[in-house]
């Protein structure tokens, strides 16, 4: 398959350059589709740089509803006339757990169908008007506006000259077959019958999975058609072949996202094949049905491409009416076909690659790795120094537990870390660096923090690591006093977990920084305490020099993890906006306050 893969371009390239070869004028149509290629990179570019606004907010907050979802793909494609950046831009959302499946596959529903307003306009008006008079202007005002220093400026040039491109390409595709029809007439070539327009069909999958552009195809086809270069039967057969190849490219995209991801776009998948095979069979109605409609619209009967433009649309409105009302069970379909893979080791579940295509869905991701790996942390913990996650977790009182529980057999933590911590953090810090390379500013910054937060995590194991060997060989200690302070040191840890769980609950992050900052205090006042306590003991030899020395140590450890908790909750769990944390430095006591409370 590698070795296939390989193969292509190469292929592709030489096909070309006989083309190319074997007649000039192919030079100018392939120009054309060069440069209309060109422009939806451009015009996507440009959309791109307003990632994290306006686009974004509008997806998030416009997708609860299965109506609103296939609206804003209708709405959202007609606009930017790309359902490529549409289909991407939701499988980073899906991924980034900011949309559900259902919403994902409405979205895709009303993307096919608004790609269909790209075909209507060049049916309409771009086989009748000079387009390169207009896209001349806006290559002008779009490169003057590329050169600002404004990243808004610069966004609109990007899609002017994306728009410009475009228009371009449309005339050189157009004028390209003209000229090729004076020396060539490929319609004295096409196959007739049900055989070719299987064969057609075909060629249109096969040449949009090249182009990577349904638009780009069927600009082609309807500038072909209107050089009388094809057929009006293999016009509509490439239309359905575009339709069905487009699905690569949510394919594509969905190769670098989660199991969310791959499962929208195999639903883009079987609503593309299914759509197809229905005009496929009924094709002999929806021809009755656009003679019909094109009456009802006074179109001529020799105006093939608005007759291509309604059979396009019919198609794909047949098969959302047909598909909507079925999507909970596709739900439940892809989710019991494609289900996540369950390993020992365990691996990042949020990140993804098709995340990185939105600031926001990349520190969606991040935030929701990290809180996992806390979760993941609080239990290697607890498991370190003798605690079930759940006695820990509870509001039964440690006291009583430590009294009437016997402690279960600790968890190694180098094993722990290696199979639940290690790949996880490992992750988080890959994409944020990879993140940061093309994310800058506030998301930037807060994608760091994130970053930061798990490695107060790692700390706080490693501390607990530490803790561990002494805690579990004076633990079980004839010494009563050596055994309730090492004791005391597994409450602390399991009061400042407690602590951080009900901050973690709040809904106010003034209040739940005022918790952690309370847990905080009386983590110095423990320090404080033991510190003036070790001396006496030593001298009342209630603890031998040795024991001292360890304790001294352990509870530095012990304090330095619950610090380090509590800096990772600061970060994770008082109030998530667009700017975690100033809300936290506003709040939080300062050095002097901390000094003056103890």
């Amino acid at each position: 398959m590698p070795v296939m893969r390989s193969l292509i371009l190469p292929v592709i390239l030489v096909l070309l350059a006989y083309a190319f070869w074997l007649n000039s004028d192919i030079r100018q149509i392939a120009a054309g589709v060069a440069i209309f290629l060109f422009g939806i990179m451009t015009l996507e570019d440009g959309f791109r740089r307003f990632s994290g606004g306006f686009l974004e907010r509008f997806l998030h907050y416009s997708t609860d509803r299965l109506w609103k979802a296939l609206n804003f793909g209708i709405i959202t494609t007609t606009l930017i006339q790309s359902s490529s950046l549409v289909s991407v831009l939701v499988i980073s959302f899906l991924s980034a757990g900011l949309i559900q499946l259902a919403a994902g596959i409405g979205i895709i529903f009303g993307a096919n169908l608004g790609t269909t307003t790209g075909v209507w306009l060049v049916a309409a008006f771009g086989l009748k008007v000079n387009l390169s008079a207009y896209a001349m202007p806006m290559l002008a005002f779009g490169i003057v506006m590329i050169l600002q220093k404004s990243p808004t400026w610069k966004g609109i040039g990007w899609v002017l000259a994306g728009i410009g491109f475009l228009f371009l390409g449309i005339h050189y595709m157009k004028e390209g077959f003209d000229t090729f029809s004076e020396s060539i007439n490929l319609s004295t070539y096409t196959i007739p019958g049900f055989r070719g327009m299987l064969l057609f069909i075909l060629l249109g999958i096969v040449a949009t999975v090249i182009m990577q552009s349904s638009d780009a195809m069927l600009v082609l086809t309807i500038t072909a058609l209107a050089a009388q270069q094809i057929t009006y039967e293999n016009a509509l057969a490439l239309t359905i072949g575009a339709n069905m190849g487009t699905t690569i490219t949510a394919i594509l995209a969905s190769l670098g996202a989660n199991i969310v991801g791959k499962r929208l776009a195999v639903a883009h998948l079987i609503f593309n094949l299914i759509t197809g095979l229905i005009s496929i069979v009924f094709i002999q109605q929806f021809l009755i049905a656009v003679e019909w409609i094109s009456d009802t619209m006074r179109i001529a009967s020799n105006n093939y491409a608005l007759r291509i433009a309604i059979f396009h649309t019919l198609f794909n409105l047949v098969g959302i009416v047909l598909m909507l009302p079925f999507v909970n069970v596709l739900v439940r379909l892809l989710e019991q076909l494609l289900r996540e893979p369950e390993t020992v080791i365990k691996k990042p579940k949020y990140l993804n690659d098709a995340a990185l295509e939105s600031p926001q869905a990349a520190l969606e991701v991040v935030y929701k790795e990290s809180e996992r790996l806390y979760n993941l942390a609080i239990r290697v913990i607890a498991h370190g120094i003798g605690w079930q996650k759940r006695d820990m977790l509870s509001s039964d009182d440690l006291d009583i537990l430590i009294e009437h529980h016997q402690m279960p057999p600790s968890e190694d933590i180098d094993e722990a870390y290696e199979t639940r911590i290690k790949h996880v953090y490992s992750a988080i810090v890959q994409f944020v660096i990879r993140a940061r390379e093309r994310i800058t500013g506030t998301y930037g910054e807060n994608l760091m923090l994130y970053s930061n937060a798990g490695h107060d995590l790692v700390t706080a194991i490693k501390d607990v690591k530490h803790l561990q060997k002494n805690l579990m060989q004076f633990i079980h200690s004839d010494n009563k006093v050596i055994r309730d302070a090492y004791n005391h040191l597994r409450k602390l840890l399991a009061m400042v977990i407690r602590r951080i769980q009900q901050a973690r609950e709040m809904d106010d992050p003034a209040e739940a920084m005022l918790i952690l900052d309370h847990a905080l205090l009386q983590i110095e006042e423990s320090a404080t305490g033991t510190a003036n306590l070790i001396e006496p003991l030593i001298r009342s030899h209630s603890i031998t020099a040795e024991m001292a020395t360890s304790l001294m140590k352990d509870t530095e450890y012990a304090h330095n993890a619950c610090r380090s908790l509590i800096s990772t909750a600061k970060t994770l769990f008082t109030g998530r906006d667009s700017t975690p944390l100033k809300i936290d430095q506003n709040l939080e006591l300062n050095k002097e306050e901390m000094t003056d409370s103890i």
